[in-house]
């Protein structure tokens, strides 16, 4: 376990009764309450909590970049090398930020933007804080892509963000907070998109440059493991407050407060019932394969290469089944999801739901079956409405499709659905940007079951949220399954919740089917050399 010996480092940044507040059109929310920590040079401080503890909030507050309507209380204290970042004007925190102090941001879809290629943000991000060239500045940009690693980074610099999977798109992240060697690096679940054979190499990675450049790192986490492994000391917030900080070994061996021994007890454990005899096949995919084209090289010489994301695979999924995907970044996990719901078109294959072809139908002739068919998004902010309220968002599909007889009866079924995820009613009147990645992830999935499908894709939806809140949503998943006779076809890096909740799961590496077979079978008794390495780095 790290250690340091924190009399021999001075403290680098000092928060104290930092209280942060947003308004809302149903009142003022007290985000944060007076919370009050420090990290040193070359120290790894982990903060862990409920989605909405105020984790990311403080986080934002220390580099100056809270909402509009969220207001930084007076009396609160922001030291960074004996420097008051509170009190600092936009254009001085403008020197700091990405240079001496950078951020990895939980959501790296609306974190990057769309309109530019993966190496020009990285190149912007490296120039806008070094005097360097562009071409040393490409050169780097490769390197860092190459270093956190991105496959074939010369041809990924040429990218788009929605080119990439959820996992490249947060090394992408990495790549950038890392490129100008930062004194202090605030990681806001820097792992949550990958897998877990990638977590290893990237968690490796960060303590490596954090020791040959003495950075400190502040890490937002929700994943215990990745705390046991990198930390030096432990922050536990509860509903805007600090109730537990210490060492690693001091929190997880003897924690004093009741929601600490609560957290460390809601790891996924457990596995889901037999299958029933006599159940219908309510999905079938044949031999799917999906291709995409990238062109990379200089104006006068493009070269086409064609990546294979999906090759050529089988499937089926029973009435109440749970069928898992797992593989790493890029395996071609989400881009079989996407192409099974005819979301993107495969270049081949057939796919039937319910004994009814579907590959071959129109968007209009798609549009009855998009009840019976949703989705979870890994992604809830990009997916979420921002100008819609949370009520409109989760209703939005009964009104489309003509479910209810009134707006009351709508809204009742509405508050049913955030009642089934543990969102309180009140929530209805409120936007998206005003809620934590993991509560959004909750407003995502109430969204989806308020339909009452058959089927839904659920693309690693737990990956945002906390393991208390996770266990429940499994649960939650279960129940509904078990009660409606739902299927999910459930993709996650997340070998854990994978074990809990699904009756099979098929392995993908570099878009082809390595292992397929009982969840247990295959994580118990691995049998290829990849499906090993994926079951060891998740400490099963």
């Amino acid at each position: 376990m790290p250690s340091i010996d924190q009399t021999q480092h001075k403290d680098l940044l000092t928060i104290r009764d930092v209280a942060v507040s947003f308004k809302t059109v149903t009142g003022t929310v007290e985000a944060v309450k007076g919370a009050s920590y420090s990290v040193a040079k070359g120290e790894t401080l982990a903060v862990v909590g409920e989605s909405g503890s105020g984790k990311s909030v403080t986080a934002r507050a220390i580099m100056g970049m809270l909402a509009e309507n969220a207001t930084l209380a007076e009396g609160s204290h922001i030291e960074f090398d004996d420097r008051d970042l509170a009190s600092m004007s936009e254009l001085e925190l403008q020197k700091i930020r990405g240079n001496r102090i950078s951020m990895i941001f939980q959501e790296p879809l609306t974190s990057l933007n769309p309109v530019y290629r993966i190496g020009d943000q990285i190149i912007e991000m490296i120039r806008s804080h070094r005097k360097i060239s562009k071409a040393d500045a490409k050169t780097e940009a490769i390197r860092m892509l190459d270093e956190v690693k991105i496959p074939d980074p010369e041809i990924r610099f040429s990218q788009y963000p929605h080119q990439l999977s959820g996992g490249q798109r947060q090394r992408v992240m990495i790549a950038m907070a890392l490129a100008n060697e930062p004194d202090l690096l605030i990681a806001d679940e820097p792992t949550t998109a990958l897998d877990v054979t990638v977590q290893a190499e990237i968690l490796k990675l960060m303590k490596e440059l954090q020791q040959r450049h003495n950075m400190a790192i502040i890490l937002i986490t929700h994943d215990l493991n990745v705390v046991r492994q990198v930390s030096d000391r432990v922050c536990v917030m509860r509903a805007g407050k600090l109730v537990e900080t210490g060492t690693t070994k001091e929190v997880f061996e003897t924690p004093s407060h009741p929601y600490t021994r609560h957290l460390i007890a809601s790891e996924p454990t457990g596995s889901p019932d037999e299958l029933e005899e006599g159940l219908y096949d309510l999905l079938q995919a044949d031999k799917v394969r999906v291709t995409f084209k990238s062109k990379h090289g200089s104006f006068f010489s493009r070269k086409t290469k064609e990546l294979v994301a999906v090759n050529d695979i089988s499937l089926k999924i029973k009435s109440g089944e749970t069928l898992g995907i797992v593989g790493e970044s890029g395996s071609g996990k989400s881009t079989l999801g996407m192409s099974i719901l005819q979301l993107l078109k495969a270049d081949a294959g057939a796919i039937t739901f319910d004994g009814n072809r579907i590959d071959n139908l129109t968007k209009k002739e798609l549009k009855p079956l998009r009840t019976d068919l949703q989705v979870v998004f890994q992604d809830p902010f990009s997916s979420l409405n921002p100008r819609m309220v949370v009520g409109e968002i989760v209703g939005e599909g009964l009104k489309v499709n003509g479910i209810g007889s009134s707006h009351k009866e709508r809204q009742s079924m509405v508050a049913e659905a955030l009642d089934a995820v543990q969102m309180p009613r009140s929530t209805m009147d409120r936007f998206p940007h005003e809620f934590s990645g993991g509560q959004r992830q909750r407003i995502a999935i109430a969204r989806s079951i308020v339909l009452k499908p058959k089927f839904i894709l659920l693309d690693e939806p737990t990956s945002a949220l906390d393991l208390s809140i996770q266990a429940q949503i499994i649960e939650l998943l279960k129940d509904l399954r078990d009660k409606l006779k739902l299927s999910y076809l459930f993709i996650s890096h997340d070998l854990k919740v994978v074990k809990a909740l699904c009756h099979n799961v098929m392995v993908m590496q570099h878009g082809n089917v390595v292992e397929a077979g009982k969840t247990l079978d295959v994580l118990h008794r691995p049998q290829t050399e990849y499906t090993q390495r994926l079951v060891s780095a998740a400490y099963l």
